[in-house]
């Protein structure tokens, strides 16, 4: 005989108003964030998962920065560049309730107004990446298997190791030590989120060179792949380009950075190298792989860093409150950085002269990278120096 069971005496949870998410507002049911406003009609997803992930007191984080510096600095501070947006000198607001500060338009500084117009950010990277590695490498196998790599000639072959496997270092110095110290240093994250993309497309190209360097080295032979490292160190043709991106990598302000990178020496010597030099001469050479590695380095940044790249600086030079100051400040890096460019870029001269099958003049390639240099100047609202005239 079953006994009967007695209700137990328990206390019922009771939900009042005080709950977190009881209280309805407006647009309690959207499924949207709608503390920014987006750069088009409709936001994005990258605005989603990007723009204002990370927090700023002079917005809407109520209580001060979360973490900071041994020296009491906190965050993200605006002085880790020279450049200035709208509010820079305004004072951290007065906090009240809820979100901003009192006595502040929205958004609280010009910064947050900056969108990467390739809209990157994890997932993007991870495919894109991860797309030109598969292509490269079945670019790769296939030369192998048809024998390719039999027909260049030692000229080529010598060039190849020394002078191509010579640019990784520029590649893996710039992305480790230059974009990847700027990404930390950027004030909101969506500079930060560009700035990490641009770095993760360096580091890939070097280690595409790499690896295309240990594939040679096992098919072509007498292919030394420890010579880059002695033209690296040694080479008199190299040590311009060596100097200058070693000096990069010791650039404090985080927007100087980008900016010497990316306006003024990948345009001046990196394109000079990768697309009047390489590209021009390979085919020509019997090398119809190594264009492919060169040429989705140039994609990377002729479609997608410098792109974002003109997004990020544009606004600066014709800021409400220091389009004056940013443009003179501007104007002084170009001053300081395409003279050095220049003499690096001439420095690799010799180079034009090495394969058997030789590429268009080295002055004509010099002269085309000036004119899109200026181009690139023009569309910024800045003055090309005069060192590019000489």
């Amino acid at each position: 005989m079953s006994t009967p069971t007695t209700a137990r005496s328990v206390p019922k949870p009771v939900f009042t108003d005080a709950e977190a998410g009881a209280r309805e507002f407006p647009d309690s049911q959207l499924r949207r964030f709608n503390y920014f406003n987006p750069a088009k009609r409709k936001q994005s997803h990258y605005e989603d998962v990007t723009v204002e992930v990370q927090p700023d007191p002079r917005h809407y984080l109520a209580q001060g920065w979360l973490y900071g510096f041994a020296d009491g600095q906190g965050g993200y501070p605006l002085d880790w560049t020279k450049l200035k947006a709208w509010g820079s000198d305004r004072p951290v607001p007065e906090r009240g309730p809820g979100s901003g500060g009192r006595g502040y338009d929205w958004p609280a500084h010009g910064w947050h107004e900056f969108r990467d117009p390739n809209e990157e950010w994890e997932l993007t990277l991870y495919r894109y990446n991860a797309n030109v590695v598969r292509q490269l490498n079945q670019n790769i196998e296939a030369a192998r298997q048809a024998g390719a790599f039999e027909q260049w000639n030692r000229n080529w072959t010598n060039f190849v190791a020394h002078h191509v496997g010579a640019w990784m270092h520029v590649d893996h110095g710039l992305g480790l030590y230059l974009f990847a110290n700027a990404n930390r240093r950027g004030p909101t994250n969506m500079h930060n989120t560009a700035i990490a993309v641009n770095s993760m497309h360096r580091i890939r190209a070097a280690q595409d060179l790499a690896l295309y360097n240990l594939t040679l080295t096992e098919e072509v032979e007498g292919f030394d792949g420890t010579a880059h490292l002695a033209t690296w160190n040694s080479d008199p043709a190299w040590q311009g380009v060596r100097e200058v991106a070693e000096q990069l990598t010791g650039i404090w302000d985080w927007a100087e950075a980008v900016f010497a990178a990316n306006v003024v020496f990948e345009p001046l010597v990196g394109e000079l190298f990768r697309s009047n030099l390489v590209q021009q001469a390979a085919p020509a050479n019997g090398d119809f792989v190594t264009p492919t590695l060169v040429g989705a380095a140039e994609y990377d940044f002729s479609e997608r860093d410098l792109r974002y790249t003109r997004a990020m600086f544009q606004p600066l030079t014709e800021d409400r409150e220091f389009a004056e100051h940013n443009r003179g400040l501007m104007q002084q890096w170009l001053a300081d950085w395409v003279p050095r460019c220049l003499h690096a870029a001439r420095t690799l001269q010799p180079l034009w002269s090495q394969p058997d099958a030789k590429p268009p003049r080295f002055e004509d390639g010099l002269d085309r990278v000036k004119s899109r240099f200026g181009g690139i100047v023009a569309d910024l609202g800045l003055q090309a120096p005069k060192e590019l005239n000489q």
